[in-house]
């Protein structure tokens, strides 16, 4: 029988609020208060409750102060300031974020400010509604596996930093970025029923709308075929991890939520009822291959307990042999290293925050503290003081040992550093260990910023070679890939 306890999530945990705070959300149950004796104040002629003195002239402090106030902007000459131009990592939010719009597919929304798209695909899956998601990137294919990952991590960075969107005026966008990935994900299962046989796995095919026909979305009048699995563990984990997380987005939205929380119910215990690989056999495993489920088993099982509080997921993932047939503790050359693959460090991060502000303890407290050890050691593998991977002379870390398309695992490592570093600070916790030597968590920032600092000048760059004549340009591709940030490339 599944228990259910208290809230793990409880809200999100804003890290730019004060651990008390978080405390008194996540830990602090709410004490008796005594009832407190009224005090009155003497004033000769009559006595009169403490309360209401206090209250009284409060009120005439208030008034005069608005009163000397207003006579000193009817005084002074108004002076009309523009606001100050948004920052480089403002802009290049708000241009990440626009990639999600140009990547849509089916009928558009007005909203969708991106003004050379248009609806396309909006007869995917017929008889079956399987229009909208996203494209994986410049082709026409819509592949559930990666598309998944990335809503499941918009999701965790909304939840730990929604203040920040808001404050960039980003947070109903990327909210909105969310919700068209999610509505889309509860069409390819039958999201009502507690129970299911097979899910969508791919719109689309390489022979026609993919790789080999680069055409406009909007330009496409054939039939795109619909690829289904009936034993796709990583895959079916990975789509409840995106919806679980999504529903602690739209918390404001109880109805949704719950609608969210039911599709990934029924999602994970497809990836555990039918064991199999999504991409054996499959055309998906040419461009999105898939190592192993076990990973998708603790990251989709440690967000399904974050939605949920049902300690059957914290049970699963907690569970040593699923650890350990997951890689927890392998080490490998891939160790540490976040994608649509392998989300093994994202959930031990994860999982790591679970024992930092809520501390379960037994019987879970051995796993936990063996999944925060390896978290730190994690964080240890992408500090220069070690050679776990091979940097750029720019200072680019390689995760991926030099092969293409490396900048997703960048990024991915830069958020994970953030984070961790946020969470010991939220915690009072000074830095972690890395063997005898002790580290700041500054160091993690600086690690997070010096990576991206380097993807933006290497993106900088590339646009310089793409825009002009190479032999006219400053910088060649060796010099762009071999600086950095702070670096003169001259």
């Amino acid at each position: 029988m599944s228990m259910y306890g208290r809230d793990p999530w409880s809200g999100t945990l804003e890290i730019n609020t004060v651990t008390n705070e978080t405390q008194q959300s996540w830990l602090l149950s709410h004490g008796h208060t005594k009832k407190k004796k009224k005090k009155y104040v003497n004033l000769g002629c009559i006595m009169v409750s403490h309360n209401l003195f206090l209250w009284t002239i409060s009120t005439i402090a208030i008034a005069a102060a608005i009163a000397g106030i207003i006579t000193l902007i009817l005084k002074v000459p108004l002076h009309h300031h523009n606001p100050p131009p948004p920052d480089n990592y403002t802009i290049v939010l708000h241009n990440a974020l626009m990639f999600f719009n140009a990547q849509r597919s089916g009928e558009l929304p007005k909203s969708n400010n991106v003004s050379w798209r248009g609806n396309s695909c909006v007869q995917d899956g017929k008889p079956e509604d399987l229009v909208g998601g996203y494209y994986d990137a410049g082709d026409a294919v819509t592949f559930n596996f990666p598309q998944s990952f990335a809503i499941t991590m918009l999701s965790w960075s909304v939840i730990e930093y929604s203040s920040k969107y808001e404050a960039l005026g980003e947070l109903h966008h990327v909210k909105n970025i969310i919700k068209w990935g999610t509505d889309y994900l509860l069409k390819t299962f039958e999201s009502s029923a507690d129970t299911i046989g097979n899910i969508a796995a791919q719109v689309g095919t390489e022979d026609k709308s993919g790789q080999n026909c680069w055409i406009r979305p909007e330009e496409i009048d054939y039939p795109r075929p619909v690829t289904k699995c009936s034993s796709c563990s990583d895959l079916a984990a990975e789509m409840a991890a995106a919806l679980a997380a999504a529903s602690i987005v739209f918390n404001d939205d109880r109805a949704y939520s719950k609608k969210l929380v039911h599709g990934a119910t029924t999602l994970f215990k497809f990836s555990r009822d039918q064991i199999g690989q999504y991409d054996s056999g499959s055309e998906g495993a040419r461009f999105y291959n898939s190592s192993g489920y076990f990973d998708e088993f603790v990251w989709g099982g440690a967000w399904m307990y974050y939605a949920t509080g049902n300690s059957t997921y914290l049970n699963l993932v907690t569970t040593p042999s699923v650890a350990q047939d997951a890689g927890a503790f392998d080490r490998g050359p891939n160790y540490g290293v976040l994608s649509w693959d392998n989300k093994l460090a994202g959930a031990q991060v994860l999982l790591s925050r679970l024992r930092l502000f809520l501390s379960p303890g037994y019987p879970y407290e051995e796993i936990l503290r063996a999944y925060h050890q390896e978290t730190n050691i994690i964080m240890c593998s992408y500090l220069p003081f070690f050679n776990s991977f091979t940097r750029t002379k720019g200072g680019l870390i390689q995760l991926n040992h030099g092969r293409p398309q490396p900048l997703q695992y960048v990024v991915n490592a830069a958020f994970l550093a953030t984070l961790y570093s946020d969470y010991l600070d939220a915690t009072h916790t000074p830095g972690w260990y890395c063997g005898p030597n002790f580290f700041k968590t500054d160091t993690l920032r600086d690690f997070a910023k010096t990576q991206v600092c380097d993807i933006l000048y290497l993106c900088q760059n590339f646009f310089c070679l793409y825009q002009f004549d190479l032999k006219k340009v400053k910088y060649n591709l060796t010099s762009v890939l071999n600086c950095g940030c702070g670096h003169d490339c001259g």
